[in-house]
């Protein structure tokens, strides 16, 4: 069923536009930067700040901005589309009349949801890394706090960090997909999944929340660019692994509990 699911799912206009989106936006970012070359501002503390000195440094400066916002509402697309879709064209009964359980299916969505978000993920890298190679050329990193990182230590973080990034979005997906199972429309779970995400951003940026803002959603999106402001310490980025936990076991025990309770004769 997984591969059967992946198929569908993978020979879709929905899928070419959003992962052309993944694959295409870092190409436009790195455009952007070729030909709106400006003299660096020294207080600028971002990737694009230092884009030109190696093409390296662009799949950081594409991972860091379109996964805040973009990735949010392709993952979200794609979980959020698992159950709602067949609901609303009226092929969810016709799945379960097969010889297959709900919990079954549940997981079967759920298993394409995810790899079709880490693909998406990855093609931001990959699109970004071969465009910014192209323009700027395979050299050590520079980071905004002029840090300077080889090749292959480059490549090795930026493998880690596309790795914590398509984690980062399993809490997300959960969220998407649970309410998937409540509605027969994707705009629902899209709505919901990046609500949450602007709802945490908000509320993160409010420093006197103190304590409070490490339970939130994102608090810990981007602890993975600490990696490259030489900083050693990875307590951040294992504080962001387990903080997706709670959320994918709430909501995806929500999701079963109330698929498995729902008339899809309705």
């Amino acid at each position: 069923m997984i591969a059967v699911e992946l198929r569908k799912q993978t020979f879709r206009l929905r899928t070419y536009i959003a992962l052309g989106l993944m694959a295409g936006v870092p190409i436009l970012t790195t455009l952007a930067i070729e030909f709106g070359r400006r003299p660096r501002n020294p207080t600028e503390q971002t990737f694009i700040a230092v884009a030109t000195h190696s093409g390296l440094t662009i799949p950081l400066a594409a991972l860091s901005t379109v996964s805040s916002f973009l990735l949010v509402i392709v993952v979200c697309l794609f979980a959020g589309g698992a159950i709602s879709e067949e609901a609303g064209w009226g092929s969810l009964r016709y799945l379960l009349i097969r010889p297959v359980s709900r919990s079954r299916l549940l997981r079967d969505k759920l298993v394409v949801a995810c790899i079709l978000s880490f693909v998406a993920t990855w093609l931001i890298t990959i699109s970004a890394l071969v465009a910014g190679v192209f323009f700027f050329g395979f050299h050590p990193i520079l980071t905004p706090n002029l840090q300077v990182f080889s090749e292959s230590e480059s490549l090795y973080k930026i493998a880690i960090a596309t790795l914590y990034v398509a984690y980062s979005m399993t809490g997300i997906i959960a969220l998407a997909f649970m309410i998937s199972t409540m509605t027969n429309t994707t705009l629902g779970p899209v709505a919901g999944g990046v609500g949450l995400v602007i709802v945490s951003e908000i509320l993160n940026a409010i420093e006197t929340l103190g304590d409070v803002r490490g339970f939130l959603i994102t608090h810990h999106w981007h602890a993975w660019e600490g990696m490259f402001f030489g900083r050693a310490s990875t307590s951040d980025m294992v504080d962001g692994l387990f903080l997706q936990i709670p959320y994918v076991v709430v909501f995806l025990a929500l999701a079963w509990w109330w698929f498995h309770r729902r008339d899809i004769l309705s």
